[in-house]
């Protein structure tokens, strides 16, 4: 069979692929609880100082 070459058997295979459906799942949703924080770092001015010193070099 050459390339790009119609493969019937292969065409039906692929639809009865994905003409099913994996229903197979939990669709209920997850509750988390709990905190977050996050750390910014450096401010704005000291970050661009460190970039303009990076880039002098």
């Amino acid at each position: 069979m050459s390339l790009g070459a119609y493969d019937e058997d292969e065409h039906e295979r692929r639809e009865q692929k994905t003409s099913t459906v994996d229903a197979d799942f939990d669709d209920a949703r997850e509750e988390y609880r709990g905190t977050i924080e996050y750390d910014s770092g450096d401010s704005a001015e000291d970050l661009l100082d460190t970039f303009e010193e990076i880039k002098s070099n």
